[in-house]
């Protein structure tokens, strides 16, 4: 297949291409490269790319593309929080333009990283399967919600879009988050001993590792299309659902030496839900989430020593989503309204 993926420069596209390459396929990006250079470790293998804003893409962009995987967009609720308007025209309108562009582009397949998110706050007594009503407390879980509302009125004989509603996700990849709630507490864990908490601990988080995440894609990209014809998914594994302050045991565990603590004034969080995801295991052919969170903790902590994460990388703006947005607003190499700013309008100084 020839596949296009957006936002394949970024934390969940980063080991996405080169494993979509791996099965055969013929893959090219699509990105605004925001994030680019920050990196832990060693670049992934560059894929072709398009270097554009999904703001500005049109259909000639994605002729010829057997699938879109669609997964560019503002990445979670700090940055949604930063401009909520910027979050719903990217998220929301720039999400179901790129879809009706693949539909007028002649593409069949539309795969659509949604989230969780969009369940936003619910009781901890409840399993929230795909039918769950969406209670969004964030810009960002609601641009979720109204993107899928729109993308699946677009659905027909010719174009079957699928919505892959990922767990918080966690894991190693190249283009590393430390604004994830597992990759963050490892990666304090390891680098001062100490497991810090933020809330109160009692909110529940489902959790999904971005390999499965990606496993999960590749299942949607090869599923006949009665299986995922308009079609929503939740990509997790049933098992981890977890109390944040069940997180830091698990870090404990895999790290002896550390200590959980809680921060001044932590409080309880809105975000509060667990999520039932047997439909994906029974109806995306080949699929089996195969990480548990001890797994993955394992695993970062391996390339947290591989690659020598340090006190510097734990300050550094650069794997921290928006912080690493705001360093480019001051730089002026993004404007207000998040676009680049081209060239020829940046000060003398920042040339």
């Amino acid at each position: 297949m020839r596949v296009l993926i957006t936002g394949h420069d970024g934390y969940i596209g980063a080991v996405l291409a080169p494993m979509v390459r791996d099965a055969g396929h013929d893959v090219t990006g699509l990105d605004a490269f925001w994030f680019e250079g920050c990196t832990l470790g060693p670049e992934p293998d560059a894929a072709t790319a398009l270097r554009l804003d999904v703001r500005d893409v049109e259909a000639d962009h994605l002729r010829g593309f057997d699938a879109v995987v669609h997964l560019a967009a503002i990445s979670n609720d700090p940055v949604g929080h930063l401009d909520p308007a910027r979050t719903f025209e990217i998220n929301h309108l720039g999400s179901v333009r790129i879809a009706q562009l693949a539909k007028q582009a002649g593409i069949e397949r539309f795969i659509f990283a949604s989230s969780c998110s969009l369940y936003g706050a619910a009781s901890p007594d409840d399993l929230l399967t795909e039918s769950a009503p969406f209670k969004p407390v964030t810009p960002y879980g609601e641009s979720k919600v109204l993107a899928e509302r729109a993308i699946s009125v677009l659905a027909d004989d010719n174009f079957s879009p699928v919505f892959l509603r990922n767990a918080t996700v966690y894991g190693f990849s190249p283009h590393l988050r430390l604004d994830l709630v597992v990759n963050d507490l490892v990666a304090g864990a390891f680098v001062t001993g100490e497991v810090l908490i933020k809330s109160d601990g009692t909110p529940w988080r489902p959790l999904v590792h971005v390999e499965d995440v990606c496993n999960a894609i590749l299942a949607a990209l090869l599923a006949p299309r009665e299986a995922i014809h308009g079609e929503a998914f939740n990509i997790g594994r049933t098992p981890d659902n977890h109390r944040v302050r069940d997180i830091a045991d698990i870090i404990t565990e895999v790290l002896p030496d550390s200590r959980v603590t809680y921060a001044e004034n932590g409080g309880p969080d809105a975000r509060c839900y667990r999520v039932d995801f047997s439909k994906a295991a029974g109806a995306l052919p080949g699929f089996r989430p195969r990480w548990t969170v001890r797994d993955g903790a394992n695993q970062l902590v391996d390339v947290y020593g591989r690659f020598g994460l340090s006190a510097d990388d734990l300050a550094s703006p650069r794997f921290v989503r928006l912080r690493q947005i705001q360093v480019l607003q001051r730089e002026e190499v993004l404007g207000p309204d998040l676009r680049r700013v081209p060239a020829s309008e940046t000060t003398s100084a920042d040339r």
